[in-house]
This record gives C-alpha cells, structure tokens and sequence, in this order.
C-alpha cells in the first residue's frame, strides 16, 4: 500500500477516488477500525473523538490537522 495518500492534499467527507480512499483506510488503520476506505459512521465518530481530544473542530471529517493528530496518537510506523 501507498503512503502517497497520507496526509491527503484536501478534507475528505467521501472519498471520491482511490487515493482519498486509502487515506480513509490509513485513518481507519490509525484508528484501530474496520479498514473499508469509507467514511461510515463508525469512522466519522472516531474521528470527532479525535477532534475533541486535540480540541480541533469537530467535524467528523478528514482533514489535515486531523490527520496529524492521528500521527500523534499512532506514528505512521505503527499503522501498518
């Protein structure tokens, strides 16, 4: 798998191609969630605890300063 799709270059509510779809997967990984590449209700909600605790809007969304608090949760050596 690619890393090329982390961080993604724009927020992602659905993925709409391949690479945005892996990004969902490594957030999902990240996570500790079922790796589907969409952004189901599960991921959505993890994400928005991940959001309160870094005190980030909440949104639910995948976006940058999302993707480095997930970072800092779980260093990408640790996603795989």
């Amino acid at each position: 798998m690619s890393t090329a799709a982390w961080p993604p270059t724009r927020v992602i509510i659905a993925p709409a191609n391949a690479s945005e779809r892996e990004a969902v997967r490594t957030a999902q990984r990240a996570l500790r969630l079922a790796e589907t590449g969409e952004m189901d209700e599960s991921t959505k909600a993890a994400l928005r605890g991940v959001q309160q605790l870094f005190k980030l809007p909440v949104s639910g969304v995948l976006d940058r300063p999302t993707c480095e608090a997930l970072d800092r949760l779980r260093p990408p050596s640790l996603r795989e």
